[in-house]
């Protein structure tokens, strides 16, 4: 197929491969960046270019994931950063979590009560409990330190719940149930779920879509504001946006709706955060203008891709409700990582480590640098982060959110 491009393809699997042929039609154009993996119905590291539609599964069930960073004005040798880290496990909810200690006032809150695509006022109430947490999964907050020797803040998560609940309930009308009705999500290898843009429902997703976008953000820059104050910091320069979600760009002279899954846009000067893994240095990026960029959709890694699944990382377990009415995990199979061993070595390394577990050892990961070893040319690296300090909903934390 002359219209796919694929960074790095000895790194990716072959059913990401066969997933993104899936997905992308004779008329569409399809990406896949070198940090690939297989997903639902539509590889993550994958982006696709449609004419008149937007997938529900190429954009998923945590809407509008993304990455923020910013730089502080505090040099990282100033900062105590094992209190810092405790403050952030007491100050913000990971997992489901807690709500929030404090409630939030923000407008993002006030659109979805007023919602033009109706069922979403419903998810008001969820949405409002859910701000400025981070869920579960690779989803975290952590601290790091530039190769200047600054101190930088970065958080990984999307809309949570409410950006979930937005995603079955529209899989649920497209199935033609109601919006709170059990959809069939189908298997993993299933075809993409395509909703025509030209028509009522797609145009309500559209809508949709863009609102929980807004609620992601504001939930990254919920977080980081939380973050910042415990520091007593200003942020000196931001990097912000999306690698869960559908755009309106122009490729090859003409207009497509690009959705791109686990992808970070990167446009000749636009910037992005791309974490690594909890023991590892993250980076951040700036796009570049040249024929492989724009071959590639103007699409770059999100991270560095996973090698080894959840279930093999960390075994099997079942989640079983205990007296106080919460889920606790019972171990029914056992995994390939050690995670006290992880925990040791990081401890050795001199990062602050709260929360984790085996799914998300350095060693799941590919390797970031040899990832973007097959996207040079099409970005570029304008700071290098080592992780100082990481925070992560535990092993222990039960959440259908997660990615």
């Amino acid at each position: 197929m002359n219209n796919l491009k694929i960074f790095g393809e000895a790194l990716i699997d072959a059913n990401a491969i066969a997933q993104l042929k899936q997905c992308v039609g004779p008329d569409d154009y399809g990406v896949l960046t070198a940090d690939a993996h297989y997903g639902y119905n539509h590889p993550i590291g994958g982006a696709v270019a449609y004419r008149r539609h937007v997938s529900l599964s190429g954009v998923g069930f945590d809407i509008a994931c993304g990455n923020k960073a910013v730089r502080t004005n505090l040099p990282a040798r100033s900062v105590h950063i094992g209190k810092v880290m405790d403050d952030i496990v007491r100050h913000i909810g990971f997992g489901v979590g807690r709500p929030n200690p404090k409630p939030i006032d923000h407008p993002v809150l006030e659109a979805i009560a007023l919602a033009p695509f109706a069922p979403q006022r419903k998810l008001a109430r969820l949405a409002a409990n859910q701000l400025g947490t981070v869920g579960s999964g690779n989803h975290f907050v952590d601290l790091f330190q530039d190769e200047e020797g600054w101190l930088w803040v970065g958080v990984h998560f999307g809309s949570r719940g409410f950006g979930h609940k937005t995603t079955t309930g529209f899989i649920a009308l497209h199935q033609g149930l109601g919006f709170d009705d059990h959809a069939n999500e189908g298997p993993m290898n299933g075809p993409p779920i395509l909703l025509d843009t030209t028509t009522e429902l797609g145009q309500a997703y559209l809508e949709a879509l863009a609102l929980a976008g807004d609620y992601a953000y504001a939930g990254r820059d919920v977080v980081v504001d939380t973050v910042l104050g415990l520091l007593g910091a200003e942020a000196t320069e931001t990097v912000h946006n999306h690698h869960n979600f559908a755009w309106r760009e122009t490729h090859f002279g003409e207009q497509f709706w690009v959705v791109r899954k686990g992808c970070t846009p990167a446009f000749p000067g636009q910037l992005g955060f791309v974490g690594a893994n909890m023991a590892d240095s993250s980076v951040i990026v700036e796009g570049l203008a040249s024929a492989e960029s724009a071959a590639g959709l103007y699409s770059t890694v999100h991270g560095a891709g996973r090698v080894l699944s959840r279930r093999k990382a960390a075994g099997s377990v079942r989640w079983k409700r205990g007296p106080d009415g919460k889920k606790y995990p019972v171990r029914t199979e056992k995994g390939l990582i050690d995670y006290a061993e992880v925990r040791a070595r990081l401890k050795a390394q001199r990062i602050e480590l709260r929360g984790g577990g085996a799914d998300e050892a350095p060693e799941v990961y590919k390797s970031l640098a040899d990832v973007l070893a097959h996207h040079v040319g099409t970005v570029t690296v304008r700071h290098t982060l080592r992780p100082l300090g990481v925070a992560m909903a535990g092993a222990d934390e039960y959440d259908p959110y997660k990615d």
